[in-house]
């Protein structure tokens, strides 16, 4: 499926243009490395655009190291890419997503005006969610009855997602693809208590800026494309965004059986640029997950030619 799906692009005849989406919130592990490859060989098989689009918003776990780490890390992989930040200096004075605030919130409130009952407010605390012990991505609705403002004060915006919410989309690897979007990622957030768009509407709005047409992400994310999918009807502008091909690939594991995740990475984990000694073993995972023949992950440009 995978070798199919990457000589075939672009499918849908329109030209293919991609993102890799960091975010420095920790350090790039073997997981994001695979993925920040395979999204640059597909594009440039396919003759395709590519930019560098960093996802900064979550600046509770922003740190320097991590933003440099990204620069670092792409060129120790060899992948370049055509539009984005030069390094971390010029990104923060022209590409950070600080500066789009406005733009957010103004669709934001387009969207709130636009489809009343779409978005509800909420006070919940992290605290008080990791006490009921819900699973990830799901929200009983405890604020959906009490009808609060959406102006109050310190609340976040949530997005009401009736029962069921059936979303079903193309995939170039995994084939057709439906998610109840109730069941898997309920009332997400699409605005925090501090004011700011959350990573749902953020990421819809720079990808249709960008003009992106190929999303590639790993499976634990195909409710996150679910919800931006559903969300995209409701956000003016954001139409184009339902055009969008995806190819959701497998996962990368590590010893425990676990993804990989920045999200769980101790002090002493310093990502793949302090743990491989060679990015050989990045390519090699490709051409693993793409099925091609061993000898293909031994360098950038044997991957690039098989």
């Amino acid at each position: 499926m995978y070798i199919s799906a990457m000589f075939a692009l672009p499918v849908s005849g329109v030209p293919v243009v991609s993102r890799l989406a960091p975010t420095p919130s920790g350090f790039l592990h073997l997981g994001n490395a695979v993925n920040f490859t395979l999204t640059w060989l597909l594009t440039r098989r396919a003759g395709g655009t590519l930019h560098l689009r960093i996802d900064d918003l979550d600046r509770a776990r922003f740190r320097p190291a991590y933003l440099d780490n990204i620069f670092r890390t792409l060129e120790w992989l060899g992948l370049d890419y055509d539009y984005g930040p030069s390094g971390p200096d010029d990104f923060e004075r022209n590409f950070s997503q600080r500066h789009r605030l406005s733009e957010y919130e103004s669709v934001l409130q387009a969207a709130r005006h636009a489809h009343p009952g779409l978005f509800y407010a909420c006070r919940c605390s992290r605290t008080e969610l990791a006490r009921l012990a819900v699973p990830a991505g799901h929200y009983p609705g405890t604020c959906r009855p009490l009808v609060l403002s959406l102006d109050t004060p310190e609340v976040a915006w949530r997005a009401h997602v009736p029962a069921p919410t059936l979303v079903t989309f193309p995939d170039l690897a995994q084939g057709s693809v439906q998610l109840d979007l109730a069941l898997e990622m309920s009332d997400f957030v699409v605005r925090k208590k501090d004011g700011t768009a959350a990573y749902q509407v953020a990421s819809v709005l720079d990808d249709v800026r960008l003009g992106v047409t190929l999303i590639v992400r790993g499976l634990d994310l195909l409710a996150s494309t679910a919800a931006q999918l559903w969300l995209t009807d409701g956000l003016p502008g954001a139409a184009n965004f339902g055009r969008t091909q995806f190819l959701h690939h497998g996962l990368l594991l590590d010893v425990h059986g676990q993804k990989l995740s920045k999200s769980t990475q101790t002090g002493q984990q310093r990502g793949i640029l302090a743990e491989a000694t060679s990015p050989r073993v990045v390519y090699r995972a490709v051409a693993r997950l793409l099925g091609l023949p061993e000898q293909a992950g031994e360098s950038l440009d044997s991957l690039l030619g098989t």
